[in-house]
């Protein structure tokens, strides 16, 4: 589909990489790896059209269409939501115009017999084809379901673009790319502004839905779910490996093992050909023979070792002191912004040597409490800081923070104070900035590098509360390894907001879920809370709908009793006789009416799983003749056939989780 050859580009003196080719396939899964600055983001400009080469060829066939989400963009505040999502069926509208006008003017003509009538109906019936196969006026529909899926609410469409984060303004951009079915999806860092819901949607449509796709990304759990192919930019060349990226670091280890062995050989063959013309370089009699070596050693062709980048942030942060046992109190925290609340009744302890992570949709009071805790923003209600408590704050724009204007020396220069202003140099080589590069200018680094200078920052002052806000936006894999060691290592507090679950994992032992104004607590780590989250999302609606047909079923039984069984009273009265006379005990009486419910009870729980399992077999017979359907080229893009497969999931899912609930119950009772 795209072809690259002999591409080339060069910034400076020394190329950022040369000689690269490679083919881009369609249905290609590919993930752009490579440590921050060697070229990912340039790469993908290339590919689409933004950004010249030195030297080389891009060849892209005209009907190929490109779908480029860049890190950073310029955004319009003109219109709302759905109106701004709607312009990636700019081309829709435009032939809906077109046919409204030709439908307009054949009503408005009477020559009905003429050639040229017939000739505007057959334009007409030929464009509305057209129209229709591009999907008509159903586009609204599509419209609805991605915005969706990634997490706006029907509330949001019509509010206008401004009152959004730039991180919700990214995620409309984002949608009009998807809604535009590309051939190819260009992606650079897609998940830095999403919450986990929308990334593993996310994941969903790429995997089923879209074309090829190429995308930078840091997130290796993304990575891992969505692509099929690795490209590997390292020491200026482009290393293809068709496997997914965790077998890619393996393929790659066992390629430098096996290229370091053959380079040590060649290595060993040269120094005896090169000993043996040293010995005999003046004697004549070995004249020929030295020669010979001579010739020989010019044919060689040296092997090239991939260039392994060992340079690696060594990040530790300072001894700290001890602060008192619980470093941040909630109680009834409260934050309206007018009338929106928030969040409100937030009541949380953290206690000292936590690590903990606040997850849940954007908009949904992450940041907002962190602000409190900081004291930047008013709120209700109570919140202390503990005894000794000094906080380091690393903001989700922190990088973008910093003046441009400054070279990197010079802006950690600044605001270093005392003995540290004599180690800025050894700190600078910690986090890769050593040598000449310390010299950059802040405008010419990319993201990844302004995030490691951003974060040398938060080191300059000893702290024992560290509240980071999205940290690893924009670093690299090793970078966000080391970072999370470091912060394992941390003998302090550590409240960290993220998405990126690959980086919760093993790092917290708990999680405050935020959503619906309220703060909830997880015990357990990432993929604990995930599990639990969703469970408590299935169980609650099915709680719900038990309770629902309990109280109908509930209300049906006691209707039919009271009309057979005749008054209570005088049931109870003539139990009472009966047991005065000493013909019924009245203990066992008591024991066959529990007996008789019991038994009710349990035919009833067995006839809930039946019913259960009769749905479950008719889910998994449909999805089976779905995923028959979906194997074919064909219906690879059918969006109707991804839609109806994702529901059936979600209900195979709730079913399996229903039938557990039941049997559950079914156990208990038959005891």
């Amino acid at each position: 589909m795209i072809s690259v050859e002999g591409l080339k580009v060069e910034f400076g003196v020394k190329p950022l990489f040369h000689d690269v080719s490679f083919v881009i396939n369609d249905r290609d899964r590919i993930a752009l790896v490579g440590k921050n600055g060697a070229g990912k983001s340039t790469m993908l400009k290339i590919l689409c059209g933004l950004q010249k080469p030195t030297a080389g060829v891009v060849a892209i066939p005209n009907e190929t269409t490109l779908g480029y989400l860049p890190q950073v963009m310029k955004l319009q505040d003109d219109t709302t939501v759905k109106e701004e999502t709607r312009k990636a069926f700019s081309h829709n509208t435009e032939m809906k115009a077109k046919l409204d006008k030709m439908q307009q003017e054949m009503a408005e003509r009477t020559d009905y017999e003429s050639d040229d009538y017939a000739q505007l109906v057959e334009k007409f019936t030929q464009e509305h084809e057209h129209y229709m196969m591009m999907g008509g006026e159903n586009y609204e529909a599509e419209i609805e379901r991605t915005l969706t899926g990634l997490g706006f609410t029907r509330d949001d469409f019509e509010r206008p673009t401004k009152e959004f984060s730039g991180g919700w303004r990214m995620r409309i951009e984002l949608a009009k790319i998807l809604l535009q079915k590309p051939d190819v999806l260009l992606l650079d860092e897609p998940t830095n502004h999403l919450d986990i819901e929308s990334i593993q949607w996310l994941e969903q449509f790429l995997a089923q839905s879209a074309k090829a796709v190429v995308l930078v990304s840091h997130d290796r759990a993304f990575i891992n779910n969505v692509t099929n192919r690795t490209l590997e930019i390292t020491c200026g060349r482009v290393e293809d490996y068709k496997v997914k990226y965790d077998q890619y670091l393996v393929l790659r280890k066992e390629r430098r093992e096996q290229q370091l062995r053959a380079y040590e050989n060649q290595q060993k063959e040269i120094a005896d050909i090169k000993d043996f013309i040293e010995r005999f370089r003046y004697k004549p009699t070995k004249a020929v023979q030295v020669q010979s070596r001579i010739k020989q050693l010019e044919k060689i062709v040296p092997i090239e070792v991939d260039e392994v980048d060992n340079k690696q942030m060594h990040l530790k942060f300072p001894p700290c002191l001890r602060s008192g046992d619980y470093p941040v109190i909630c109680d009834e925290v409260r934050k309206d912004y007018g009338e929106h609340t928030v969040f409100d009744h937030v009541t949380l302890t953290i206690k000292r040597g936590e690590k903990v992570a606040f997850v849940g949709k954007n908009g949904e009071g992450k940041s907002t409490l962190v602000k409190c805790i900081m004291g930047e923003i008013p709120f209700t209600g109570t919140l202390k800081i503990g005894h000794n408590v000094q906080i380091g704050y690393f903001a989700q724009n922190q990088a973008q923070l910093l003046d441009e204007n400054l070279t990197i020396y010079d802006t950690i220069d600044r605001v270093a104070t005392g003995d540290m202003r004599l180690k800025i140099n050894d700190l600078l080589g910690a986090f890769m900035f050593g040598g000449e590069t310390s010299e950059k200018y802040v405008k010419v680094l990319s993201g990844g590098e302004r995030s490691r200078l951003a974060m040398i920052k938060l080191l300059l002052e000893p702290v024992n509360l560290l509240i980071l806000d999205e940290p690893t936006n924009h670093l690299d894999m090793q970078s966000k390894d080391v970072l999370k060691e470091a912060i394992k290592a941390f003998d302090g507090t550590a409240i960290i907001v993220s998405h990126d679950r690959e980086f919760l994992d093993g790092l917290v032992d708990k999680v405050y879920e935020f959503g619906g104004g309220k703060v909830r607590e997880h015990l357990g780590g990432i993929y604990d809370y995930l599990r639990a989250h969703n469970a408590e999302n299935i169980n609650a609606a099915l709680a719900a709908s038990e309770e629902r047909r309990g109280k109908s079923e509930e209300s049906n039984g006691s209707a039919g009793r009271l009309s057979s069984g005749g008054s209570p009273s005088g049931n109870s009265k003539s139990a009472a006789n009966a047991t005065a006379n000493g013909s019924i005990p009245a203990s066992g009486k008591q024991s066959y009416a529990e007996h008789k419910e019991q038994q009710k009870k349990i035919r009833k729980a067995e006839k809930a799983v039946q019913e259960c399992e009769k749905r479950i077999a008719s889910l998994e017979k449909r999805k089976k003749e779905i995923d028959e359907m979906l194997m074919k080229p064909e219906n690879a893009t059918n969006m109707e056939l991804v839609t109806e497969y994702t529901s059936l999931m979600k209900k195979l899912d709730e079913e399996n989780d229903n039938w557990m609930t039941l049997s559950e119950a079914l156990e208990e009772l038959s005891l």
